[in-house]
């Protein structure tokens, strides 16, 4: 597996021979290609056409951030992995209501368990206050099961998760990160500045492992199939958003790595990771993508990322009948 790059500055992205260049204010910085999977780009870079081939003929995906730190796309190189007998699988599963609704269930139940996961971690810690949270989750988690439509699904996934946001405070101590309720497009406080830009990374980090397996990214099962660009990232990013993104916030208020200074209001309004603060979160992505647990089945520790990955392996297997999807269930 290759490296992700993270490009925060501004400057020029060009090739020479076979070799990335990034070239700014700070000077000129060497990538070799072969060994670089994504770029995750954030300042005002130049590039041209002759770059861009580059990064096709070397699968390297390239994603965009605007100034307040939104992805606003990706370019995707010609498709290498695609394969008609799995697309049309895909496409059956998605027109057919039973088989459609049957994993979207999956994806929601497994996200409302990975948020209990993430709540009973503090609770045998000491904070009892969030048991009765955890109760209510398990009540949602048994609405999910008994659902007959999408929409329906998505109203309860929705409403556990704003009971799971209600856990925050009772964990980080609220104060200058409180969380009151859950804003977004402008965030309206620091800790939903902080999911949002997070989220974000974790949709694109998904979107990344989709693209190195057959299925496709732009037919998903719970968010609808549309005029989106892409919609099963964003299902499978569910599962994974308790135990990578919110755990990881958890840590960086609980151990102070990312404070009040490292925010600020915008022209437009909203609160938003300053520049200071976006190099220290996305760090603490990095290394947590990177770390590893054991792997139950497996018997051999996997990073956060393959874990990714293995998921989207997972529904290509169910929509081929190999195997029943289960979604990833965090153990402790």
């Amino acid at each position: 597996m290759g490296k992700t790059l993270y490009v925060l500055s501004s400057g020029e992205l060009k090739r020479k021979e076979n070799t990335i260049i990034i070239e700014g204010l700070e000077g000129r910085k060497f990538i070799p290609v072969e060994t670089t999977d994504e770029m995750l780009i954030f300042g005002e870079v130049d590039l041209n056409k002759r770059f861009l081939e580059f990064c096709t003929a070397n699968k390297v995906m390239l994603h965009f951030f605007n100034h307040y730190g939104y992805y606003q796309g990706t370019f995707y190189p010609r498709e290498h992995m695609n394969s008609g007998a799995v697309i049309l699988a895909q496409a059956k599963h998605c027109l057919d209501d039973c088989r459609r609704l049957l994993i979207a269930k999956k994806f929601v139940t497994g996200a409302i368990e990975n948020m209990k996961k993430a709540l009973q971690y503090y609770s045998r810690r000491g904070n009892i206050e969030l048991d009765s949270i955890i109760e209510k989750l398990t009540v949602f988690s048994n609405y999910a099961k008994e659902q007959i439509g999408i929409s329906e699904l998505m109203g309860i996934e929705g409403n556990a998760r704003d009971c799971y946001y209600t856990a925050f405070d009772l964990i980080t101590g609220g104060g200058s990160f409180s969380m009151k309720k859950r804003s977004r497009r402008p965030p309206q406080n620091r800790i939903n500045a902080l999911i949002s830009f997070l989220n974000s990374m974790c949709y694109v980090t998904t979107l990344a492992q989709i693209y190195k397996t057959h299925i496709d990214p732009r037919i998903g099962f719970l968010h609808e199939t549309n005029f989106r660009r892409f919609s099963l990232n964003l299902d499978i990013a569910e599962i994974f958003k308790p135990i990578i993104v919110d755990r990881l916030i958890f840590s960086l208020l609980n151990k102070k790595e990312i404070q009040a200074k490292h925010f600020g209001a915008q022209s437009g309004g909203g609160i938003f990771l300053s520049e200071k603060g976006r190099p220290i979160v996305l760090k603490a992505w990095e290394e947590r993508l990177n770390s590893t647990i054991e792997h139950p089945r497996l018997k051999r520790n996997v990073s956060y990322r393959s874990l990714i990955r293995m998921e989207a392996y997972k529904i290509e297997k169910h929509i081929l009948h190999d195997e029943e999807y289960q979604p990833f269930a965090m153990r402790w």
